[in-house]
């Protein structure tokens, strides 16, 4: 039986009231277009467009490159004006496409014709959104079309649509389940087609109330479909904790989701997914909030994939008169990605471009002291582990301990530990680190023993 939350969590100050009530404003960017071409788990799709090549709105431009991979669409129209490395959202240089905008988005013959979706069978919906180029737009990005054909298909009992959007700031999901609730049920009705013996839940935190109400309306009569309101605490949105409050299991990291019987999207791919299969409108564009106290006009927008971040933010009105930015986030406070530059294109997986006056990091790095022993860390962790002894083995260099005993490597690095410790350590950034530093030692020797 599903009941309202998870264990552990905590409770920050949700900061939504800032737009909350700002509806998703369409921005047509002027600038530049930068299509990197890794925007999803997995290897980099590969280019199929070359320098001075002509594109359209909707113009497949970088293929699908293996079986966890995802196609790259383009999101203007205009001309190829290189193919180079760029600075990307994790302040590295990748491989990018970049397009020279001419602002009239032309598009490709079919994009926006509607289709009779009864008449589709199922490999030709999965088709359709592995063309649309769609992957998760709540987290890493692992490419949908791969998602959605689990080894048994019959075995999945919960289509789960997550609506929780448990991260301060962040409101565009609220916006959208709000303004396109019909079309979220619709695409979580075409997911359940593949799915004969899955329940379709709707799963929204009780801080959005008309999220809820609309959501409920538009599901009203789907036999399969209901909407589940859930306790506002974070991270009431990670995918595990949504199984274990819909589904009531728990499982190990080397577990997928559906290995229990689950498949988990964010409310903005499914969206994505009826816009696509009923509309023929690949994944060009998406919700992102822009907000903080350094922001002069927070508020909600519809913005095309490859859009400067920094061309965005000046249609927020740019930084505030009088504000000092401190700390720009992709994301939101707790797992947001702290950025050195504006100029990065937004990417399929960006959601909010969060800027604030105050770097919380740098003050708790002058707060801190010695771990307390106090446990709390351990009671907000949704995963059951304890982090005071993780940061103990890491401190101790004792890897095989926080792996083998501590099972460090379940971290989902939500930042739970690091919110709630008054000794104001920095947890979650440890165990982030060591876990990328143990997972590239252990690629490293796979690759080095297939070389044998």
């Amino acid at each position: 039986m599903s009941k309202d939350t998870f264990r552990g969590g905590v409770h920050p100050n949700d900061q939504k009231a800032l737009t909350r009530d700002s509806k998703l404003q369409v921005y047509e960017a002027s600038g530049d277009m930068v299509f990197p071409l890794s925007q999803h788990i997995g290897k980099p799709a590969k280019a199929i467009v070359k320098k001075n090549d002509e594109v359209l709105v909707g113009q497949v431009i970088a293929e699908a490159d293996g079986f966890v991979s995802a196609n790259i669409v383009c999101s203007c129209s205009g001309k190829v004006k290189a193919l180079e490395k760029r600075r990307t959202l994790s302040g590295t240089m990748a491989d990018c496409i970049v397009i020279d905008n001419d602002g009239e988005y032309r598009k490709v013959e079919g994009e926006g014709t509607e289709n009779d979706v009864e008449q589709l069978s199922d490999d030709e919906i999965l088709g359709k959104i592995k063309d649309a180029g769609i992957v998760g737009l709540g987290g890493a990005g692992f490419p949908t079309h791969v998602k959605l054909r689990p080894k048994d298909p019959k075995a999945i009992r919960y289509i789960i649509a997550n609506g929780a959007e448990c991260e301060p700031y962040i409101t565009c999901n609220d916006q959208l389940m709000r303004t396109q609730a019909d079309a979220v049920i619709d695409g979580l009705s075409i997911m359940l087609r593949l799915f004969p013996n899955a329940e379709g839940v709707v799963g929204i935190e009780k801080n959005k109330p008309e999220a809820i109400a609309a959501m409920t309306k538009a599901a009203a009569g789907k036999e399969r479909i209901r909407v589940l309101p859930l306790q506002t605490k974070y991270p009431q949105g990670g995918e595990r904790n949504l199984i274990s409050v819909i589904a009531g299991v728990d499982f190990p990291a080397n577990q997928l989701p559906a290995d229990v019987g689950c498949i988990v999207e964010n409310v903005g791919t499914i969206f994505a997914i009826e816009q696509a299969v009923r509309f023929n409108e690949p994944l060009i564009r998406h919700g992102i909030t822009v907000s903080g106290d350094a922001v002069a006009n927070p508020g909600n927008f519809d913005v095309r994939i490859g859009t400067s971040f920094y061309e965005l933010l000046e249609a927020a009105g740019g930084i505030k008169e009088g504000a000092e930015l401190k700390k720009a986030l992709a994301g939101g406070p707790m797992m947001g990605i702290a950025m050195s530059s504006l100029d990065v294109p937004i990417q399929k997986t960006s959601n909010a471009l969060t800027l604030l006056t105050v770097d919380e990091n740098v003050i708790a790095g002058e707060q801190m002291t010695a771990c307390l022993r106090c446990g709390r860390c351990a009671t907000v962790c949704p995963m059951g582990l304890i982090p005071q002894l993780m940061a103990f083995a890491i401190e101790k260099n004792d890897m095989e301990r926080y792996e083998k005993k501590l099972y460090g490597l379940e971290c989902v690095a939500c930042g739970s530990c690091s919110f709630t410790c008054p000794a104001r350590r920095p947890l979650m950034q440890m165990f982030k680190q060591t876990k990328a530093e143990i997972l590239a030692q252990k690629r490293a020797a796979m690759m080095a023993g297939g070389k044998k």
